[in-house]
């Protein structure tokens, strides 16, 4: 592959945004194409730097030529989008949930194979700030074995922050749309972030629960056992609001020896460390130096690691720090999740 890649992006609403933005910092990139149905979105993606937009993603395949594609889409359209671009020889990095059921993951990572091209998805949560230094102290060994460990996070799912300015889209409010609720869009975080820990997870213990009107659960918990002998709770749900730079979530581990919290981590006021930090890139950019992308924002600093690892693996030839098959075991794990909350003591079964 040459020094630089072109990235054609599919979806450009908000974390295609944010996607987008981190195409255009990356030296490795040459174009950035873009794809999306709304035209408002077309256009603040060409205003923001974008070099062509296109109405339909398979209009970006045909003519624009990308070497990596970026799918942004709603989960409904990640495994069509996904196959048509590894079949056009795309390398593919995937916004989670990698897919809304083990099937669909089942046919994407096929679809890769045969086409002997990299998938990868973005489980941010591994490039949290507060994450990796957790996951420092804890593969120095200093707090021993780790018995039990809880990991949480909370958002307010498909609504925007009061005051609402506009309701959701309606493939946010539905169940056949998105793959499920909470436990499918911020658990697959969660579960990644155990496995990389602790080694592979297994489901024993699955609660959901509605506190609010929605058409899935909005309240999850899970308790699992981990290879290493960890047991971990998960918590997550759609019933707390969040905004930006501010984080709802961490995680806690409890060592023989000692204890480590995400929180230690993290900045003591979000909005006092995102005015520093732009003050510090301000004063980079006077120097000549490169300021720290996303760093004001802090939770999308993950985002940027997230996608400049994998187009890194792409360029070099080597696999992805987070792979398909990453994403495809997450949602194994929620669709267990399910499975077990709804009393269905089959095991699952995956054919891969």
């Amino acid at each position: 592959m040459t020094d630089t890649v072109d990235v054609g992006l599919f979806g450009v609403g908000n974390i295609g945004t944010v996607h987008l933005q981190t195409a255009l910092a990356c030296d490795d990139v040459d174009r950035v194409l873009v794809a999306d149905i709304v035209d408002e979105n077309r256009e603040r993606a060409l205003a923001l730097g974008a070099d062509s937009a296109y109405e339909e993603y398979e209009n970006l395949l045909a003519t624009g030529d990308p070497d990596v594609v970026v799918v942004a889409l709603p989960p409904f359209l990640h495994a069509e989008a996904t196959i048509a671009a590894a079949e056009s020889g795309c390398h593919v990095f995937v916004e989670k949930p990698f897919a809304r059921d083990p099937d669909e993951a089942e046919a994407m990572l096929s679809a890769a194979d045969r086409a002997g091209v990299s998938l990868g998805v973005d489980h941010t949560s591994r490039y949290r700030p507060e994450v990796r230094r957790v996951k420092e102290r804890y593969d120095e060994g200093s707090i021993g074995h780790v018995p039990t460990c809880s990991i949480w996070r909370f958002n307010n799912g498909p609504f925007s922050a009061p005051p609402a300015g506009e309701a959701p889209a309606s493939w946010q409010l539905d169940p056949e749309a998105t793959g499920g609720g909470a436990l499918l869009d911020l658990g697959v975080h969660l579960f990644d972030v155990l496995e990389w820990f602790f080694g592979d997870p297994s489901v024993e213990h699955a609660s959901l629960d509605r506190t609010l009107e929605l058409p899935y659960e909005d309240a999850a918990t899970i308790v699992v056992s981990t290879e290493s002998g960890t047991t971990a709770t998960l918590s997550c749900g759609f019933f707390q609001w969040e905004d930006p730079p501010n984080v709802t979530g961490g995680m806690r581990l409890d060592g023989v020896a000692d204890s480590l919290s995400s929180e230690e981590f993290m900045p003591s006021n979000f909005m006092s460390h995102a005015a520093r930090s732009a003050l510090e890139n301000v004063g980079n950019r006077v120097r000549g130096r490169r300021p720290e992308i996303f760093k004001p924002t802090y939770f999308y600093q993950a985002h940027y690691r997230a996608l400049t690892a994998f187009l890194a693996a792409v360029k070099e030839g080597r696999e992805p720090p987070v792979t398909g098959a990453d994403g495809a075991r997450a949602v194994e794990l929620v669709t267990e999740a399910y499975r077990m909350a709804e009393g269905i003591e089959e095991p699952l079964e995956v054919t891969r």
